[in-house]
């Protein structure tokens, strides 16, 4: 095979392209397409594998870590070795920790959007099939229809109306007109004998011949880049404003920790190692890590409820929705659309309208059976039978209009069996209504009857203007409608439980469909749907911004849009403050699927739609959804929990160490021990991910709330520095503690508890009798405490710097748990009793709604 790029083979006729890629009118055979998959590789821009290297980079970008780092180098060129050692150690257990989890977690991800299935209509061998995105290789023939991503680089061969839109390429808003003779171009973005891989087919179809795949694909670096560049979603703007929050305490206390020691003419790198060590155990470290593994061990769960998330971060998202729009069909029906029958102007059957039909169709036939078409021309031939096929095979097709979703019409041109030529258009009956020269009231009152009923109808229309020779969209003119052709799709069994489940989880459903208002009135008349308002696309255009904004929250249905219409829906419903999910499948759902707060397609879907979606569904089920929208509540809930622990509990603890440093003659604890209780500590919270979650916490969305956040710090960090004060004075006072003896007992008071204090944060119920943590979570903290108790005792005391503790700390310091644990939980009672029980970013705490 021959080398050739894109650019020389636009300049070249298609029939020397083939001859120099090697392929012919039948494609290639199956091994010569292996042959060339293991010689060129596979067509991918990006291959989502876990990257373990990549993962362990991500870990040392930490700013903390570099600072834990630079800490034990510094000791170790003043020669303390041991600070240096237990320094290092802890990086090391704590880099091991996330790595492990984040890789686990990112193999997952990779595995899950494999599963997204991805194909394009290639012929090969003389046959078409729908091959893996993957598999494509240079010389495939491949064809397009509305709706498609252009899989690979094409040269075109066989051109009908073909429109691609660029813009993400070339910045270019209105659609690429494309052709197929050979052209001369200066740049690579102006092509018209070629499709660009990437771009979408937004009008008419074609055939190709594949140049180039993946990487070697003239906009496939571009396209790679354009693939990375996602928007922030509202839980990672969130997450972003928490973190100011922490770096501006953190700064604040650190500088004042260092500036109060050295003033007290404490050791200056000691005083400098300490308010680090404090800035360390100030800033919750594995909070990355915990979003990771709350995110993908929730991915997990969804997958095995038939939901695949793309974009792992949308999950919580998901769970914020307050508003759905979504498509009917497939949704609330079963989304097996059947042809009923074809009914003339008197609303008679016909069968001579049902060939007609059959004969304006736009499928790939193989063997007789469908290989790819619209749902309507799908349900058209499936319901025909061997007559009528035969009837629709004495049409000689001589051009076609495909359907598009702005024209709402397709039409054929074809020779009649009698010698004559005939233009045929089907399509939304006003869409034909525009285009037709005859009074159709008789067939408006068939097609009236038809839509009360629920059926999905669409007229068929001639025209026998025999000058023709090609179909253009300006040329559908002068129709005569024949007849209605009618098609059913019942209602989904489940679809009222579904809805049900939505609207106790809070969330407002709207319907937004191309099909009549009247049928999805029908349909959600038949479901038990009230229908509060309705909109079609003719009185959207008609509307203002401010007009339609008002009308929204009265308007369940909008029927007849466009997709301009659609994306302007999801914008203004935004604006006014909802966290907005759009569910679709169309090449005309791109746009809104990528403008909503979360876009939700189909694993059915058009490859556009996929692309722009964040999660897919593998069964287009509202049941499922909402499955997705608890385990997106519960992940925000579990990662919230984690949140308050760490600047409640740490607030607490380092507060208390910045202000014992002051009074006492020596560091309250050393660097590393408070680096070593702040890593345990994290372990111990790792596995909150697993933990259940209260019902009422899942009732309504949940959002960030920064002052939410500082108000929980400073209400319950203090009570976590009086119990440490009472500590203090127990070990100075009781039992006459000198230093290491007084760095052990608080060590272990303090790791006890704040690992303790979190089966009282994570609910606003009373612990254990109505609310029940994880197995996981007990475990891991039971066993936290228990190593911290038992450290002293070990061999490793003396070089942490510990001693043992004598038997009576104990006994004092379980009274001091119960008496802190009991004032949280007062204190509960009393912060709780004074703010909204639905308080954005309290879902972990969340009292019922």
């Amino acid at each position: 095979m021959e080398s050739i790029d894109l650019r020389e083979a636009a300049t070249l006729p298609p029939d020397e392209v083939m001859r120099r890629l090697e392929t012919t009118p039948d494609g290639l055979s199956d091994s010569e397409a292996q042959a060339r998959l293991r010689r060129f590789g596979p067509n991918e821009i990006e291959q989502h594998r876990a990257s373990a290297f990549g993962v362990l980079w991500r870990q040392f970008q930490n700013p903390f870590l570099i600072l834990l780092i630079t800490s034990a180098l510094l000791s170790l060129w003043l020669h303390d070795r041991s600070d240096a050692t237990i320094i290092l150690a802890i990086v090391v257990l704590s880099v091991g920790l996330s790595f492990a989890n984040e890789y686990t977690s990112e193999r997952a991800v990779a595995d899950l959007r494999a599963r997204v299935r991805r194909t394009a209509l290639v012929v090969r061998g003389g046959k078409p099939s729908n091959v893996s995105l993957a598999d494509l290789v240079p010389g495939d023939l491949v064809k397009l229809v509305v709706g498609d991503i252009v899989p690979a680089d094409l040269r075109l061969i066989e051109v009908h109306d073909l429109e691609c839109d660029e813009s993400a390429l070339t910045g270019e808003a209105l659609p690429a007109t494309k052709s197929a003779p050979p052209c001369v171009a200066e740049t690579g973005a102006d092509l018209a004998s070629c499709a660009y891989f990437g771009t979408v087919v937004k009008n008419g179809a074609a055939t190709g011949v594949v140049v180039a795949t993946g990487r070697a694909a003239a906009f496939g670096s571009i396209a790679h880049q354009l693939s990375n560049r996602l928007p922030e979603t509202a839980f990672q703007l969130g997450l972003k404003n928490f973190s100011m929050l922490l770096v501006q305490v953190t700064v604040v206390l650190a500088v004042g920790i260092f500036l109060g020691n050295a003033l007290l003419h404490h050791s200056i790198l000691e005083s400098l190692l300490f308010a680090l060590a404090i800035a360390i155990g100030l800033t919750p470290q594995l909070l990355p890590a915990i979003v990771t593994i709350s995110l993908s061990f929730g991915a997990r769960r969804l997958a095995q409820r038939s939901v695949l998330v793309k974009r792992l971060v949308s999950i919580e998202d998901l769970g914020n929705v307050e508003v759905l729009f979504t498509d009917k069909t497939g949704t609330l029906t079963q989304g097996k659309i059947s042809f009923r029958q074809a009914l003339d102007a008197n609303g008679a059957a016909s069968e001579e309208l049902a060939v007609l039909a059959l004969v304006c169709t736009d499928v790939v036939l193989e063997g007789g059976q469908v290989i790819s078409g619209n749902a309507l021309d799908v349900a058209l031939w499936e319901a025909a039978t061997p007559e009528r096929r035969a009837a629709a095979a004495g049409y000689r097709v001589v051009d076609k209009a495909p359907f598009d979703y702005q024209r709402q019409m397709m039409s054929v041109l074809v020779d009649t069996p009698a010698g004559s030529r005939l233009l045929l258009a089907k399509g939304a009956p006003e869409a034909v209504a525009l285009h037709s020269g005859s009074d159709g009231a008789r067939l408006d009152d068939v097609v009236n009857r038809q839509m009360d009923a629920g059926n999905r109808t669409i007229v068929l229309a001639q025209s026998t203007t025999a000058s023709l020779t090609t179909v253009r969209a300006a040329e559908e003119h002068s129709l005569t409608p024949l007849g209605a052709l009618t098609f059913a799709d019942e209602p989904k069994a489940d679809a009222a439980e579904s809805l049900e489940r939505l609207r106790k989880l809070g969330i407002r459903l709207k319907i937004v469909t191309g099909d009549s208002a009247r049928t999805a009135q029908v349909l959600c008349r038949d479901i038990g749907v009230a229908v509060t308002g309705t909109l079609t696309g003719k009185d959207i255009a008609a509307m203002s911004d401010a007009a339609l904004a008002e009308a929204l929250d009265r308007t369940s249905i909008f029927a007849r849009v466009t997709p301009d219409q659609k994306s302007r829906i999801i914008k203004l419903q935004r604006a006014k403050g909802c966290d907005v999910g759009f569910l679709g499948d169309g090449v005309n759902d791109a746009v809104a699927l990528h403008d909503a707060d979360v876009g939700i397609s189909v694993n059915s879907a058009t490859d556009v739609a996929k692309d722009a979606a964040d999660i897919v569904l593998l069964e287009k089920d509202l049941g499922i959804l909402a499955d997705g929208v608890v385990e997106g509540r519960r992940i925000f809930t579990n990662t919230t929990k984690y949140v308050l622990m760490g600047t409640s509990s740490n607030f607490g603890n380092m507060f208390s160490a910045a202000g014992a440093s002051l009074f006492l003659p020596f560091l309250p604890m050393l660097p590393s021990q408070i680096l070593l209780n702040n890593l345990l500590y994290d372990i111990s919270e790792m596995t909150i991910p697993t933990d259940n979650v209260d019902e009422e916490a899942l009732i309504r969305p949940a959002h960030w709330d920064m002052r939410f956040i500082q108000r929980f710090m400073l209400a319950f960090g203090p009570i976590s520095s009086v119990f440490d004060f009472v500590t203090f004075g127990v070990m100075i006072f009781l039992f006459h503690a000198g230093p290491e003896l007084f760095r052990t007992g608080w060590f272990v008071e303090s790791l006890a508890t704040q690992s303790l204090v979190i089966f009282l944060i994570r609910t606003r119920r009373v612990p254990f009798f109505t609310s029940r943590p994880s197995w996981q979570l007990t475990v891991t903290t039971l066993a936290v405490v228990a190593v911290g108790a038992l450290l002293p005792f070990t061999p490793l005391a003396h070089l942490l710097g510990f001693v043992p503790l004598p038997p009576a700390f104990f006994g004092v310091l379980a009274l001091m748990i119960l008496s802190y644990l009991g004032l949280i939980e007062f204190g509960k009672l009393i912060f709780f009793g004074a703010t909204p029980a639905r308080t954005a970013g309290t879902s972990a705490l969340s009292a019922p709604a």
